[in-house]
């Protein structure tokens, strides 16, 4: 595979029959990467992809402020990580197949979901040293066949430079805070805590102030993102309803588990109110997103899969309507994230991983309006 994509000029010539005048049709870019790597569905909202790194499972990726960096969650072992650490790459330039990236976590205990902060110099995220210098143990294969994430009630919130300094610590509360993200507007984290006994969405100020529950309802709400002008909140959330889903629910959870299996995209406002379901497809409908405009969602769904997988990205409008296919990977394509312009998303994928496991992120510019 080349280094650089070879753009390739196809300029059409349309006779008109009636003026017999000839016109040109725009002319079509299309890179040798964007061939490989993008299907012609795909190619209607993406181009010119670029693989960001090539080993280990990479996801979570979110822009600076100013879209020119990127930080996300990586347990590559050749960059010497145990279990998710947090690195920062400039995304253009870096070459991340020959070279580390920066760390900037602590490389103590296991991390995610980091987040820019306002000046592009600081970051938040969720980290769970400060019990444990190791890797938390990851559950073992159950004998019921679930498939189940680990909360580990050790995760808190932390700030850190990114020279990888911890600045600060957000929360301090018995139980798992995590999963913060930051408001564009740079003055709000949205995070879910289990301080409550049960997996809710939570508001703060970004020094850790002011800290506001914001769902109330049984079940996992995870996941969080504020729509571009600050006003709402895009998340999942499994919300179990009969009698031997709750009770599922409840015993997963006082083990430290939840299944993600069974989730839909629910939006409020970012007080709690106005709260309602986004989708009702089925199966595990997550990693949700506000388009550039605020009116539109980008997430990953497997709701048209029959055995778990593949995921792929949709798009769907605020109302509900309007379901659209972005990507169609056999595998998993999750974690979509526009830039803060608008002309990129960044995402994790399967794809080009040479028949491995890992995954990989992948920034493309968007051409999907």
């Amino acid at each position: 595979m080349r280094s650089k994509a070879i753009l390739l000029l196809l300029t059409i010539l349309i006779c008109s029959c009636g003026a017999e005048k000839k016109e040109k049709e725009q002319v079509s870019e299309v890179s040798n990467l964007d061939e490989e790597l993008l299907s012609p569905l795909e190619r209607k909202y993406l181009k010119n992809i670029k693989q960001i790194t090539f080993g280990g499972n990479n996801a979570e990726a979110y822009w600076s402020f100013d879209d020119k960096l990127l930080v996300f969650q990586s347990d590559y072992n050749k960059w010497g990580a145990n279990c998710d650490q947090i690195y920062v790459t400039d995304w253009r330039n870096d070459d991340l197949k020959n070279n580390k990236p920066a760390l900037v976590s602590t490389g103590m205990g296991r991390t995610t979901c980091s987040y820019f902060l306002p000046g592009n110099k600081t970051i938040v995220y969720g980290s769970t040293h400060l019990a444990d210098e190791n890797c938390p143990p990851v559950p073992e294969r159950r004998a019921d066949g679930k498939y189940v994430w680990p909360i580990y009630p050790s995760f808190d919130i932390f700030t850190a430079d990114l020279d990888g300094n911890i600045l600060a610590q957000l929360t301090d509360e018995e139980g798992y805070d995590a999963e913060a993200t930051v408001s564009q507007q740079g003055d709000k984290i949205v995070f879910t805590s289990m301080r409550t006994g049960d997996l809710e969405l939570f508001t703060m100020n970004i020094d850790g102030t002011d800290v506001k529950q914001i769902t109330h309802e049984l079940g996992y709400d995870g996941g969080a993102f504020f729509s571009p002008d600050g006003t709402k909140l895009i998340f999942r959330s499994s919300r179990p309803k009969t009698e031997a889903d709750i009770k599922e629910y409840q015993d997963l959870l006082r083990e430290g588990l939840v299944m993600p299996t069974n989730m839909e995209l629910y939006v409020c406002n970012v007080d709690g109110s106005d709260l309602r379901k986004l989708s009702d497809l089925g199966q595990a409908n997550w990693a949700p997103f506000f388009h550039p405009g605020g009116e539109k969602i980008i997430f990953a769904s497997n709701h048209t899969a029959t055995r778990g997988f593949p995921f792929n990205l949709y798009m769907i409008n605020l109302d509900g309507t309007g379901l659209t296919r972005i990507t169609e990977d056999e595998t998993f394509d999750a974690f979509p994230v526009f830039s803060n312009d608008g002309k990129y998303l960044v995402f994790s994928s399967n794809r080009n991983n040479g028949g491995t496991r890992d995954t990989n992120l992948f920034v493309a510019e968007w051409i999907g309006g």
